[in-house]
């Protein structure tokens, strides 16, 4: 059982890490391998729409790679081996950082497949206001994606200008702690399931329907 939890921060060891960090080390007493993948600073370009990357190899199974090779694919790369994600995000304006923004964008782009019947949640990190707007926004790449959205006790941030600050707010802490441990349990579950033969869903080719008369 494996959990990438993504830092979108610009620092890699800042407030957002500080509370990545809660989750990690309570999913490693549940015996789930984690890995903090760090999105750096470099620019991620945004999604062009050029479907490149839906594409079919000559098996006719998607490439799932972006031509941009960078912590896109470096990520995708992951996905295959990996049970849950857990996305986190400072707040810029009320949203997500735009590094975050652009990845996930590209992420995401064509590839709901791929992300099925997988375990998603997102942690914000604030100094006082916009957290709950962000977390919306997140939140939804996994809600469109047949994605299992694990939530805590209250909305999965926490506040502070430094990780110090960060490790004060105490309900922010236990809310990433209880978050954990939603994430593990839910985890654990699906792995039973499997063993047992419980069949995940399956779904028929997506219907798309334009409102243009």
């Amino acid at each position: 059982m494996k959990v990438v939890l993504v830092n979108g921060s610009p620092h890699e060891r800042g407030c957002t890490y500080t509370a990545l960090r809660e989750v990690q080390k309570i999913l490693e007493t549940y015996d789930i391998q984690t890995e903090i993948m760090w999105i750096g600073t470099k620019a991620i370009s945004g999604c062009i729409g050029c479907n490149q990357c839906l594409k079919k190899d000559d098996d006719q199974k998607a490439i799932n790679r972006c031509f941009i090779d960078d912590k896109v694919n470096e990520f995708l790369d992951k996905v295959k081996d990996t049970d849950g994600f857990v996305f986190g995000t400072p707040v810029h304006f009320a949203s997500a950082s735009g590094q975050i923004t652009s990845f996930l964008d590209r992420v995401f782009y064509g590839r709901g497949e791929m992300f099925s019947n997988k375990v998603a949640t997102t942690i914000v990190s604030c100094r006082r206001g916009g957290a709950t707007a962000t977390f919306d926004q997140i939140n939804k790449y996994a809600l469109m994606s047949n994605m299992y959205v694990v939530g805590s006790n209250y909305w999965n941030q926490v506040h502070g200008t430094t990780p110090d600050e960060v490790k004060q707010d105490l309900e922010g802490i236990q809310t990433m702690q209880n978050l954990a441990k939603n994430m593990a349990y839910i985890i654990k579950c699906i792995k039973v399931g499997e063993k047992l033969g419980v069949e995940k869903p399956k779904y028929d080719a997506k219907i798309k329907t334009n409102y243009i008369r």
